[in-house]
C-alpha cells in the first residue's frame, strides 16, 4: 500500500458538507483564504498546525485527513506495511516538502494521538517560520540529527535523545545543518 492521502480534498468535502464557506474556515482556523486554498487544491501542505487548526473548526480529529479506516480495537503496524501518509513544507518559506510523514495509527477510531515516523529530507538552504498549534509533542530521534527551535531556545538531539514539548509554544523541527534524518514523533491534540 503505497497511495498518497488527497488531504486537501478530505478537507473541502468535510467543509462542503457542512456548507461551510472557505472565507468562514479560513477566519476561524486563522488561516488566510490562499492558504486554505492550497491546502485543498492538493498543494503543498505547510505543515501539522494549519491541519489541526482546520480540524478543530470543522470539528473532527486530525486523523480524519489522514487516513480511511477505522477500528474500535488495536492497531498494528507492521515494518514492512510501512507507507507513506502525507508530506508537509513544514514551514518552509520555498514550499519545498521537507517531511514525508508514515502514520502508526491508521484506522484507530477516535485517537487523541498521532504517532508518525518521519523522513526529514535534506534541504540545503533551511528557511522556515516557527509554528504553534494546541496540545503536545513527544520527539525521539531514530537517525541523523535533529534541530528543534522552540520559543527562543534551539536543541539538536542526536540518535536515541528525545523532547517532549507543549506545542502552543512556537517551534520548528529540522535536519541539523539542513541534513536528512528519521524520528518517531507523537503529536498529542485535544479535541
Amino acid at each position: 500500500m503505497n497511495t498518497k492521502v488527497p488531504v486537501g480534498k478530505k478537507i473541502r468535502s468535510l467543509r462542503e458538507s457542512k456548507q461551510m464557506e472557505i472565507e468562514v474556515l479560513a477566519e476561524r482556523a486563522q488561516l488566510s483564504v490562499e492558504q486554505i486554498k492550497a491546502i485543498e487544491e492538493d498543494g503543498p501542505l505547510p505543515g501539522l498546525a494549519p491541519l489541526i487548526k482546520i480540524a478543530r473548526v470543522l470539528g473532527v480529529r486530525l486523523g480524519t485527513f489522514l487516513d480511511d479506516q477505522q477500528s474500535v480495537g488495536a492497531v498494528v503496524s507492521r515494518a514492512e506495511d510501512e507507507h507513506e501518509s502525507v508530506r508537509f513544507s513544514n514551514h518552509a518559506s520555498s514550499g519545498h516538502e521537507s517531511m514525508i510523514y508514515h502514520s502508526l495509527s491508521d484506522g484507530k477510531d477516535n485517537r487523541h494521538l498521532e504517532p508518525f515516523v518521519i523522513d526529514i529530507l535534506p534541504n540545503e538552504n533551511p528557511k522556515f517560520d516557527l509554528s504553534t498549534h494546541e496540545g503536545e509533542e513527544f520527539i525521539y530521534v531514530l537517525e541523523g540529527q535533529v534541530e528543534i527551535n522552540y520559543g527562543k531556545t534551539t536543541y539538536v538531539l542526536d540518535k536515541g535523545d528525545s523532547i517532549y514539548y507543549d506545542s502552543i509554544v512556537k517551534h520548528h523541527v529540522h535536519g541539523f545543518n539542513g541534513q536528512k534524518a528519521r524520528i518517531l514523533a507523537v503529536v498529542y491534540t485535544p479535541i
